[in-house]
C-alpha cells in the first residue's frame, strides 16, 4: 500500500507541474515512444509499445504438465505430455485515442495497449504441436508528462490504467486477472527506468480462476533497459511485496544485438513464477533464443 500511495503523490504532482522544470526537450526513447513531447495531434496511429520477438527455441527446466490453482475448478486431472522446448513469441503495439484530455497546461494522453504471447509446442509432432498458452492482455493507460529531474534522470511521464490479461480457455485451464496499474517513468541518453505497482480487482471467490496470484506473479515491477550502439539489454523484475513463504517474484533478462536494420537476434533468461498465466504458481527456469524487431528502446 505504501508504494501505491508514493505512487500517486508523485503521480498527481507531476502532473500538476511540481518538481524541478526541464525546459529543453529530452533526446530519450521513452519520451519519443510515449510522444511526450510531441505536437502532434495524430490519433490512433499504431505505435510501438513492448518488445517484439519470436524466440525459435525456448527451453523450460520444468515444463508445466499439471497445471493447479487453489480453486479446485481449475486443476486439471490428467497430466499432459508438453516438450521442455517450445516457440515462443510476443506482438505488442498501442495507440493513442485522445491527446490533452485535461488541457495542454496539464496535459493527459489516454492510450489503448494490446500485448499477445504465445508458447508454441512446435517441436512436439506426437501431440499435433498444440499452442499450448497464449495470453491476451489488452488495457487502457491515463499517461501525464511529469518535467522534473531524479538523481540525474528526467522524469517523462506518470500515469494510471486498467489492465486485463487472460488465456481465453475454459475451465479447469482458465486464467485471467484485472488490475489497476501506475506507471513511473525515468529515462537519460542511454537509460530507462519504469516502475509499475498495481492493485487487482477482487472477484468472487468461485469465479477467481487463480487465486493469490499476486503472491506469486507479483505486485509491482521494475523495468530497466540500455541501449548502445547495436546493443539492446533490459532487466524485469517482479515481486509479491511480501516475506516469509510469499517471498516470490521472477526477474527476466533480454539481450538483443542489431544484425540488419531493425532485426536482431535476441537471447531470453527467465526465473522464477509467472511465466505465462497458466504458470501463474509454478516455478522455473527458461532460456530462449531467436530474433526480435523492437524493443523498449
Amino acid at each position: 500500500m505504501r508504494v501505491f500511495i508514493i505512487a500517486l503523490i508523485t503521480v498527481l504532482a507531476s502532473s500538476l507541474g511540481y518538481g524541478q522544470i526541464i525546459l529543453k526537450d529530452s533526446k530519450g526513447s521513452l519520451s519519443k515512444r510515449w510522444q511526450i513531447q510531441s505536437d502532434t495531434i495524430t490519433r490512433f496511429r499504431i505505435e510501438p509499445y513492448k518488445p517484439v520477438y519470436f524466440l525459435f527455441a525456448n527451453y523450460t527446466t520444468y515444463i508445466n504438465n499439471f497445471p493447479v490453482s487453489d480453486n479446485p475448478l481449475n486443476s486439471v486431472d490428467e497430466a499432459s505430455e508438453f516438450s521442455e522446448t517450445e516457440f515462443k513469441f510476443q506482438l505488442s503495439f498501442k495507440t493513442r485515442a485522445v491527446r490533452n484530455l485535461f488541457g495542454k497546461k496539464i496535459g493527459g494522453d489516454l492510450w489503448i495497449g494490446y500485448t499477445q504471447s504465445s508458447r508454441w509446442q512446435l517441436y512436439s509432432a506426437n501431440i499435433s504441436r498444440p499452442f499450448r498458452e497464449t495470453n491476451y492482455e489488452p488495457e487502457l493507460m491515463l499517461v501525464f508528462p511529469t518535467p522534473y529531474k531524479f538523481l540525474g534522470f528526467n522524469g517523462v511521464l506518470a500515469g494510471i490504467g486498467i489492465n486485463h490479461q487472460s488465456n481465453g480457455r475454459s475451465n479447469p485451464l482458465s486464467r485471467s486477472w484485472n488490475r489497476i496499474i501506475l506507471q513511473l517513468g525515468w529515462e537519460n541518453s542511454s537509460w530507462s527506468f519504469m516502475l509499475r505497482p498495481w492493485w487487482r480487482l477482487p472477484e468472487d471467490a468461485i469465479e477467481d480462476n487463480n487465486p493469490g496470484i499476486e503472491d506469486y506473479v507479483g505486485r509491482v515491477e521494475l523495468l530497466t533497459a540500455f541501449s548502445k550502439g547495436r546493443h539492446d539489454i533490459s532487466l524485469l523484475a517482479k515481486h509479491s511485496l511480501r516475506d516469509g513463504n510469499k517471498n516470490r517474484g521472477s526477474l527476466r533478462l533480454d539481450y538483443a544485438v542489431r544484425v540488419i536494420g531493425q532485426l536482431q537476434i535476441h537471447a531470453q533468461v527467465f526465473h522464477g513464477y509467472g511465466e505465462s498465466l497458466i504458470d501463474y504458481n509454478h516455478l522455473q527456469t527458461t532460456f530462449g533464443l531467436g530474433l526480435s524487431l523492437l524493443q523498449w528502446k
